[in-house]
């Protein structure tokens, strides 16, 4: 049997990296899923890669009237929602003294207040017994340069979590964290692309001397632990942080 058979999810930043991953995952596991992204035309492209049981609502996680407008749609295409993958995020990799004031805003209005009302909006349609996945990151707990604003972003997140383990405990709705590691993603290679071919060889090094398993992760390999946390495989797991990390946060 399909482990999402029958089952409406929604996930946010859904056009590419672990989004698309994931989404690829759910359909493939017999979920219908509505992805979200900023950018209409990557979005249009990732539909068109799934293929079948899927729907692209355009917006931003920040603008309030964008979730408003998704989940009106959910309610009226389907009715309910059974699980929510809060993915979307934007990472600017910067030395202390170099991060923007816009940077910095942009950083905690995606990430933080985005995932917050991306989750909030929700529960009025989603089922009791739900599972909602959050994306955090490994960075939260094993810290590295230039990633400041980043890694307090994330680690709100992961303070989410906490509480709304406890707050919808009486829905029976499951709260988990996902915490991924290095990741070969859009947002990776837009900030790797900034780096000289020396720079891009310290990466590949740092990643073999703080990941035991010497290398960086696939979108896919983080995707499988997502549908694990929102599948009913995980039916006694909630208020945990699953790290996908390649063991780096274990030495």
């Amino acid at each position: 049997m399909s482990k999402l058979a029958g089952k409406v999810a929604v996930i946010t930043g859904g056009s590419d990296g672990i989004g698309f991953a994931t989404a690829e995952q759910f359909v493939a596991e017999g979920a219908y899923a509505y992805i979200t992204g900023r950018r209409q035309k990557e979005l249009d492209e990732a539909v068109t890669k799934i293929g079948r049981n899927v729907t692209g609502v355009q917006g931003d996680v920040s603008n309030l009237a964008d979730l408003d407008r998704l989940y009106a749609q959910i309610a009226k295409e389907k009715g309910h929602i059974d699980i929510l993958f809060a993915n979307a995020g934007i990472a600017y990799h910067a030395p202390l003294d170099k991060i923007t004031e816009e940077q910095f805003d942009l950083s905690f209005n995606i990430n933080v207040r985005g995932l917050f009302f991306s989750i909030q909006k929700a529960l009025p349609i989603m089922r009791d017994g739900g599972s909602i996945v959050l994306d955090a990151s490994a960075a939260t707990s094993k810290a590295m340069p230039n990633h400041v604003v980043y890694t307090a972003t994330k680690t709100a997140v992961r303070s989410f979590a906490s509480t709304m383990t406890l707050e919808l405990r009486h829905r029976k709705i499951r709260v988990n964290t996902i915490s991924p590691g290095l990741t070969e993603t859009s947002i990776f290679q837009s900030a790797t692309n900034k780096h000289s071919p020396e720079q891009m060889e310290d990466l590949k090094a740092l990643a073999k001397a703080i990941v035991p398993l010497g290398r960086f992760a696939r979108p896919e390999e983080i995707a499988k632990a997502v549908l694990f946390l929102a599948s009913d495989e995980s039916s006694y797991i909630t208020g945990v942080e699953l790290f996908v990390d390649g063991g780096a946060v274990q030495l």
